[in-house]
């Protein structure tokens, strides 16, 4: 009990420095560079279509993102309340880090496209978050979200955007990709949790974990337009192949589901995650005159790649590699990223543009896969490293160790060992 409580001071007073220091830092950056919005835009009209779009974005990283990841019995206050943590200050750190880099280190607006754009950082971390979830302290996750908040801008704005200018309107490279593979190195570094034996689901937590993919699968098409011009051809030919191919995703994953299961049941994370897996596949080429059977398609295949994932890859992964992936974030972000990804290589070989999205070169978007797959990677075990020397031994998947659960025996529990 003892050692227990240690812990629990040293942790507090770590992650109250580390947070509050960067709090401070972000708060002086504010004042020194940014700057109220003009209306950028001109038009109050889209500004409001954008206001509606970041709502919704906004539901997907709080209610969708934090609900998802309830699926571990002893994890709820840890899942939704360290999710809205990590969202509220990876968003002030991205709008301040990626503002700069966007505008040559000088002083910018912050407008609502500065805040989609901040949603949209906090999806990468919240992806890496996904693969270390129950396994990392409160401090640990201040870390994660500096460096990878550095590494994501600058992945974006330098390599993808004014490198190579690579199209990818939903984020299937820039954040999925980024967001999955930094968190298996993180993940990998490290190393498997001192004790799994809190790592399982209950009826309970798998519904409420079903509440946040349904959360996330009704919104995920405002995420994928999100920065397109709103009311456009575009934009709406975004958001029809993104349900598109959400339907084709959800269908086949029941169909793997039950079929994999040898015909005997469907099985819950399996449907939590794989039936997201179309809108992860579809972002990059979302915008793209595909054709309607095109995004259908892509959403079929995603789910069904997702689905061996789940069933074949992750297991294999864990017992060859030792990379434990809490969430699977490589079922759902990982693997549908890079079928996204290829598709946006090949397709604008194959597709005329028809009053559509403007089409990717293939070598660049080619290019964007590999320098996103090397900077995640990198800068995922370096954040790994860092993270591991602020590693404690409080047992792993359990809301006990930060949060103050309240239950009676709990209590008296504690005030033992304040005698001791």
């Amino acid at each position: 009990m003892g050692a227990a409580k240690v812990d629990r001071v040293t942790g507090g007073r770590v992650f109250v420095a580390v947070s509050a220091v960067v709090q401070v830092l972000v708060f002086v950056g504010f004042i020194v560079w940014a700057k109220p919005t003009t209306l950028a835009y001109k038009d109050p009209v889209q500004d409001v279509q954008l206001y509606n779009l970041f709502l919704a974005i906004t539901v997907m990283i709080f209610v969708g993102f934090g609900y998802l990841m309830t699926f571990l019995r002893f994890y709820g206050l840890g899942a939704v309340g360290l999710t809205m943590f990590v969202a509220c200050l990876g968003m002030q750190v991205s709008i301040m880090v990626e503002g700069l880099m966007e505008h040559s280190f000088e002083s910018f607006e912050v407008n609502m496209m500065t805040l989609v754009k901040g949603d949209f950082a906090v999806a990468a971390f919240l992806i890496s978050f996904g693969g270390l979830i129950g396994k990392v302290n409160p401090a640990q996750l201040v870390v994660l979200t500096c460096i990878e908040c550095i590494f994501y801008a600058a992945n974006n704005q330098f390599l993808m955007v004014r490198w190579l200018n690579i199209k990818d309107c939903g984020g299937s490279i820039v954040i999925h990709m980024f967001g999955a593979y930094f968190g298996l190195a993180a993940s990998w570094v490290m190393g498997q949790p001192a004790s799994k034996e809190k790592e399982k689901s209950s009826t309970v937590s798998d519904l409420f974990s079903l509440v946040g993919a349904v959360f996330l699968w009704i919104y995920w098409p405002s995420f994928v337009g999100g920065l397109l011009p709103p009311g456009s051809v575009e934009a709406d030919i975004a958001l029809t192949n993104t349900i598109l191919a959400m339907l084709g995703s959800t269908t086949i994953t029941f169909i793997a589901s039950f079929a994999l299961s040898g015909h005997q049941a469907f099985r819950p994370g399996d449907i939590q995650n794989a039936t997201l897996a179309g809108g992860v596949a579809i972002g990059a080429v979302a915008n793209m005159n595909i054709q309607p059977w095109g995004a259908l398609l892509i959403g079929l295949a995603a789910g069904l790649v997702s689905e061996v994932g789940c069933w074949k890859v992750q297991g294999f992964l864990e017992a060859k590699l030792g990379l434990h992936d809490t969430c699977g974030i490589h079922n759902l972000h990982g693997m549908p990223s890079v079928l996204g990804a290829l598709c946006s290589v090949f397709l604008p070989l194959l597709v005329e543009r028809g009053g559509a999205g403007e089409l990717g070169q293939p070598l660049d978007q080619f290019l964007g896969i590999v320098f996103t797959l090397i900077v995640a990677v990198g800068s995922g075990l370096l954040a790994g490293g860092v993270m591991s020397m602020l590693k404690d031994d409080s047992e792993g998947f359990s809301d006990e160790a930060v949060w103050d659960v309240g239950t009676q025996a709990q209590q008296a529990q504690r005030q033992r060992s304040d005698l001791v």
